[in-house]
């Protein structure tokens, strides 16, 4: 193991989250299996309350919508980011009040709006023609939206090019030069009142440097906004803060990313004379280090290369398939052991890209053994899918030593829910 993972030890030879023997869980619940540690979630979130402590904390759901693990959010205080009515759906049952949720998205159809609009939930606007649309849909439903503007800074973010979302050329958000007109715009419309500016970076971002570049850039914005007449009540920078995937690559903390910013926001606010409520988009930072995904070893195969062939695939942690991304690897009944052999850890779909980790040295393997991939938590059940006729696993949370089943393991009824065969198909 690598870094500071308090939930995460070594006992006897084999991993532990919290109090549980790794094995043990796989052994109990099966394989693939997602386990995550609540003092962890907790921990991770409350470390952005210390360093932001007037800022609302909206969790990002895309990462991951376990509706445990946001009821975990609610009681810690977050709000939500959301995409889609049934991520809104999730994070009313979790708990989270709607004045505490931004309902984002580029390509909101009709019935998005609707949704937002008669929940009485704000909305990041993404252009000028999704402005006419929501207002003239508010004002036929008797009900005014309030709505953030959602600005692309144009800020380059080091990260992945699928998930740099903060680029000029990028599909999110009014360019900059426009926000003021269209602010001025939506002031003068019937159904909507802009309360404030949006944008997000990007994500995975190992640097707080585009930060605070964003950070100024809509400090510059909200004040051609307020030159043109317009009143912000709220600045959202989005989130995008990374982690700590490979050992080799250290991530900045929750006070790192304040020291970059909140310097610029505060002195900025007092040089226009305003004071919005600062709000920030955490997921990736909050869940992916709480969560682990166990997988059993079917085949130990040499060939070209040496294969350890697992239960998992990328119907079960898409990311190493989608990005490239690197996931540590540990053997969770021999976590003591020293590296013997490398292995190229694929799965069993039917796809030569089902490739989880690429040439990793660990302890001589064999069919049945425990490997344990750290940093599950986001975007990784979130992600899964049924591909290849594979239902998706089950999640557990572990506080301490106590263990409870979150998620069930789906069967293959899952696989045939919504279907129906025609009855001219019978014969």
């Amino acid at each position: 193991m690598f870094g500071p993972k308090s939930h995460l030890t070594l006992r006897h030879n084999h991993l532990f989250i919290e109090d549980v023997d790794c094995v043990s869980l796989a052994e109990q619940h099966g394989t693939p299996l997602y386990v995550t540690s609540e003092s962890r979630l907790r921990e991770n979130i409350r470390a952005y309350h210390r360093a932001f402590p007037d800022a609302e904390k909206y969790f990002a759901v895309k990462a991951n919508g376990s509706l445990s693990l946001l009821r975990i959010a609610a009681q810690e205080g977050m709000g939500a980011d959301i995409f889609s009515p049934g991520e809104l759906s999730l994070v009313r049952m979790a708990g989270i009040p709607r004045d505490k949720i931004l309902y984002n998205g580029n390509s909101k159809s009709e019935m998005d709006h609707e949704m937002a609009i008669l929940a009485g939930v704000r909305m990041s606007v993404d252009s000028r023609e999704e402005l006419e649309f929501l207002a003239g849909t508010a004002a036929r439903l008797g009900r005014e939206a309030e709505i953030l503007f959602r600005v692309n800074p144009d800020v380059s973010a080091q990260t992945h090019p699928k998930i740099a979302t903060g680029l000029r050329s990028s599909k999110f958000g009014i360019p900059a030069e426009q926000v003021a007109d269209t602010y001025k715009r939506a002031m003068d419309l019937d159904g909507v009142r802009p309360v404030g500016l949006h944008c997000h970076i990007g994500s995975q971002i190992l640097d707080t440097a585009p930060f605070a570049e964003g950070a100024a850039k809509m400090m510059d914005i909200a004040a051609s906004v307020a030159g043109a007449g317009g009143s912000i009540e709220r600045i959202d920078l989005g989130g995008g803060l990374g982690i700590q995937y490979h050992p080799d690559s250290p991530a900045p903390t929750p006070a790192d990313l304040a020291s970059a910013v909140l310097p610029i926001f505060e002195s900025r606010c007092r040089d226009q004379g305003i004071s919005p409520q600062l709000i920030l988009e955490p997921g990736r930072s909050i869940v992916a280090d709480s969560t682990i995904m166990l997988t059993k070893v079917n085949v130990v195969k040499k060939a070209h290369l040496n294969f350890a062939a697992v239960d998992a695939g990328f119907n079960v942690l898409a990311r190493p398939m989608l990005y490239d991304s690197y996931h540590h690897v540990l053997a969770a009944g021999h976590a003591e052991e020293p590296e013997a052999e490398t292995y190229t850890v694929v799965g069993p779909i039917c796809e030569t890209g089902d490739i989880l980790a690429k040439e990793r040295r660990l302890p001589l393997l064999q069919r049945g053994d425990i490997l344990a991939f750290l940093d599950a938590g986001a975007y990784g059940f979130s992600m899964a899918s049924q591909y290849n006729g594979q239902p998706r696993p089950a999640e557990v949370l572990v506080a301490g030593s106590s263990t409870d089943v979150i998620r069930s393991r789906e069967d293959a009824s899952s696989l045939l829910a919504g279907q129906r065969i025609l009855p001219r198909l019978m014969f």
